[in-house]
């Protein structure tokens, strides 16, 4: 589907969107690590559903301790990066219900994590979500 992400030596098939909603491009995204593509190239949607699911077949590699950021490899070795929302980390899991662990194996469109966007918004924490094909150093 996201045919645009290509790596060095790697050409990504295709990457499923991860929720229900508007894509819009990372330049867009008010936190700099994401907007000047500093992990690497991807999308961010603006959510219109409140669960985040997996943009291809792989396994789990991330689950932040904090339930906002899910990392995954595909078959093929590609890593990409699930971020929900920004500043999230000092919700500290509040508000996000993780539907995986690190090293389950997944399919495209699994539930990976229910979001409780109500309470992002009544913190005033945005909800945009970023998938990102994570670039190694």
């Amino acid at each position: 589907m996201f045919g645009l992400f290509k790596k060095k030596n790697k050409d990504i098939k295709a990457l499923y969107s991860i929720m229900d909603g508007k894509s819009i491009d990372l330049s867009k995204v008010n936190d700099e690590m994401f907007s000047n593509r500093l992990l690497g190239d991807g999308i961010a949607i603006e959510p219109g559903s409140n669960t985040v699911v997996s943009p291809c077949d792989g396994e789990i590699t991330l689950v932040s301790e904090t339930k906002h950021a899910i990392g995954l490899k595909n078959k093929d070795g590609i890593e990409v990066l699930i971020h929900i929302g920004l500043d999230t980390v000092k919700l500290n899991g509040l508000g996000f219900e993780t539907l995986c662990k690190v090293g389950d194996k997944i399919s495209v469109g699994q539930p990976l994590v229910n979001v409780d966007r109500d309470l992002l918004k009544e913190k005033n924490i945005p909800d945009v979500t970023m998938m990102v094909i994570v670039e190694p150093n």
